[in-house]
């Protein structure tokens, strides 16, 4: 491989891509943090991102957590769960994962209690709301998002509320997709004005390779880019969304 296509390299590139999209939108070059995700990607690539300067990573499957947290548990990383979650799988990111951006029902909000508080752990989440019509995306609705904020933080005591997340409608059409993280930078500010006790608002996950700097304009604070740094993927949508594949297929 060389330096052009390293790893390094595509860091570097997609830093310098970020910062720039920060101060044309008149915030601080540093206003923005990178979250790389590595699914599908084996412990080469990410080793390769470690010594670039990575330690968080994330991943769209629990199951994928639970696969490379053994094999790099040398690189002292910390998982990010960014894809929805069954609570059948609440126990792995309880006991390896640092934070959750896919809170997006009570349902996973107790599971994860639950395992947390046999781990003894807390962590860091973030509420995902669904700011777009499509079908195959997951979150909560927005309308029931106060309501949920305050009975997880009245109820729930290992789930420590950062912020939003939220993905974009799959579209080529720019204003639509703006409109999705416009709408979720709106949900955080009304949410701000509610100030509930034991919240913070102060994240918003927003942006992924294609859209990311979009999302930067309209006030992301985090973009999760996957492509732009570890290459291309071939993968179809039941990699993501495997309960409904298997119920078209039925």
């Amino acid at each position: 491989m060389n330096q052009d296509s390293s790893i390094a390299s595509r860091l570097a590139l997609v830093h310098d891509r970020i910062r720039g999209a920060a101060l044309k939108a008149g915030r601080a070059p540093d206003a923005v943090t990178l979250l790389p995700v590595s699914k599908t990607f084996g412990e080469d690539a990410i080793r390769e991102a470690v010594k670039a300067g990575v330690r968080r990573f994330g991943e769209n499957k629990a199951q994928e957590i639970r696969s490379k947290y053994d094999p790099l548990a040398d690189c002292g990383i910390d998982w990010v769960m960014i894809g929805h979650l069954q609570t059948n799988k609440a126990k792995d990111v309880a006991r390896m994962a640092s934070e959750i951006q896919s809170l997006d029902r009570l349902e996973l909000a107790i599971a994860l209690d639950r395992r947390l508080q046999q781990e003894g752990r807390a962590i860091d989440a973030l509420v995902q709301i669904k700011t777009s019509s499509e079908p195959s995306k997951y979150g909560l609705p927005p309308e029931e998002l106060p309501g949920f904020l305050r009975q997880v933080a009245r109820d729930i005591p290992t789930l420590k509320i950062r912020g939003l997340m939220t993905l974009a409608i799959n579209a080529p059409d720019q204003a639509a997709v703006r409109a999705c993280f416009r709408k979720l930078r709106e949900l955080r500010d009304q949410m701000r004005q509610e100030a509930i006790d034991g919240i913070d608002m102060d994240r918003l996950s927003m942006g992924m390779s294609g859209d990311f700097e979009i999302a930067i304009e309209e006030g992301s604070t985090e973009v999760r880019i996957g492509t732009a740094i570890f290459g291309g993927r071939i993968y179809g949508d039941d990699y993501y969304w495997p309960e409904q594949a298997s119920a078209t297929r039925r």
